[in-house]
């Protein structure tokens, strides 16, 4: 540290006047032991402080380059490193340390490669698509100790408006349940964090989300009716013969998408009339099949490939472009605002309507909670109303006989 060394009282004028030379020189201070500063043979001047630490290392921490601050604000900075210094400190560890903190974008990565061992493949693939277009457009440079509750609240604003696009991600939309769901992903990441003991406490504590309002659309009967008919006539029209049997499916079964998108041929137990998937949302999962869905599905052909319902320029993947032809077969239907998942919705509402109870249709859509369920149980109220004509009207042979022979002319009890 002393080669080229040399002493003097640091001043504005004493370092101005210092000239480059072939080789980097440092001019220690003669009031303040271990201020100095450092020229450059490019004619940078550098303010430092040299000190040892408790443990006997010797330290060279940099200040502030001249211009920046005055030499006087430079001596205060290294007098207050030296007091820390003498109270135990080591201010340049701190830098250190500082400066090897991990970014919200080295964090994320760690998340993905190590915290995410319980979370299913179609989980991740969404998890890192909301951390490429919206977690690291605005807080990826960010050290994760900087980042407060304010960030994420204003990170949430962004997406929630669609205001957080980057370059690299000038499509995304965002939306307010884009909004909720990535202040979830990263509630989850910083817990990941706060267990490693990278951070100390949780920066998503505290905020406030959007509902995240799941809609529940139904088709009726009519509606039912008129997608049966749309589907028959692109089938007439010579449409893709895979997506109008994945609608039908999906509306027969009430499975999910993908249960049925990816269906494998070896996963259809005809004999018991089952699916017997390998792998779903909830794991390994049996979809009951009813008489309609299982004469559908004996009526498909083998196409040489392991999947159903395969891509037809990767034969041994399966289809990829069923929402493309969804956004077609529901504008054909005059249904734009319907989602495939609401065929899901529609088959619980059927069968409620038919008077299966929450617990039965549970099982059917394979939920592991009746609380799962439980939002259905408003479309039971038709079944139930059924059930209150027929007892009424019972009572009434006996209470008014004289009135049962038109049960619309039964009085309300």
């Amino acid at each position: 540290m002393a080669q080229n060394a040399r002493s003097g009282k640091i001043t504005k004028r004493v370092v101005d006047s210092l000239a480059p030379e072939d080789a980097r020189y440092t001019l220690w201070d003669t009031q303040l032991k271990g201020f100095g500063v450092r020229v450059a043979t490019t004619d940078m001047k550098t303010y430092v402080v040299r000190y040892r630490t408790t443990g006997g290392a010797d330290r060279l921490l940099q200040i502030a380059r001249h211009g920046v601050v005055t030499a006087e604000e430079a001596r205060e900075r290294a007098a207050a490193v030296l007091a820390d210094v003498a109270a135990g400190g080591d201010p340049q560890s701190a830098k250190v340390e500082r400066r090897e903190e991990l970014t919200m974008s080295g964090l994320c990565a760690l998340y993905m490669a190590e915290g995410t061992a319980m979370k299913k493949a179609t989980t991740l693939r969404i998890d890192r698509i909301r951390i490429d277009r919206h977690i690291a457009p605005r807080l990826g440079r960010m050290k994760i100790s900087d980042i407060t509750r304010a960030d994420i609240e204003r990170l949430m604003i962004d997406v929630g408006s669609g205001r957080i696009r980057g370059e690299a991600t000038p499509h995304t939309r965002g939306g307010k349940h884009a909004a909720a769901r990535t202040v979830g992903l990263l509630g989850g990441i910083f817990t990941f964090a706060v267990e490693r003991e990278l951070i100390t406490s949780n920066p998503t504590r505290g905020v406030k989300r959007y509902k995240d309002n799941r809609r529940d659309r139904f088709l009726s009967p009519a509606e039912l009716a008129r997608l049966g008919d749309v589907l028959t006539e692109m089938e007439k029209d010579g449409g893709d013969p895979r997506h109008i049997n994945i609608i039908r499916l999906l509306a027969l079964t009430g499975a999910r998408k993908n249960e049925i998108a990816r269906l494998k041929w070896s996963e259809i137990d005809r004999g018991q009339g089952l699916l017997r998937l390998e792998d779903s949302k909830t794991g390994a999962k049996v979809i009951r099949l009813g008489s309609a869905a299982l004469k559908l599905i004996e009526g498909l052909l083998a196409n040489g490939s392991i999947y159903v319902f395969p891509d037809r320029r990767h034969p041994k993947r399966p289809v990829a472009n069923l929402d493309w032809a969804w956004v077609g077969i529901r504008k054909r239907a005059g249904m734009e605002d319907l989602r495939i998942h609401d065929l899901r919705h529609s088959f619980a509402s059927a069968g409620l309507a038919g008077g299966e109870g929450l617990p039965l249709i549970g099982k059917l859509l394979g939920h592991s909670h009746i609380s799962t369920t439980s939002r259905y149980a408003h479309l039971a109220d038709d079944p139930l109303k059924a059930a209150a004509d027929r007892i009424s009207e019972q009572v009434a042979m006996n209470l008014l006989p004289d009135l049962v022979t038109d049960t619309a002319s039964v009085p309300h009890l």
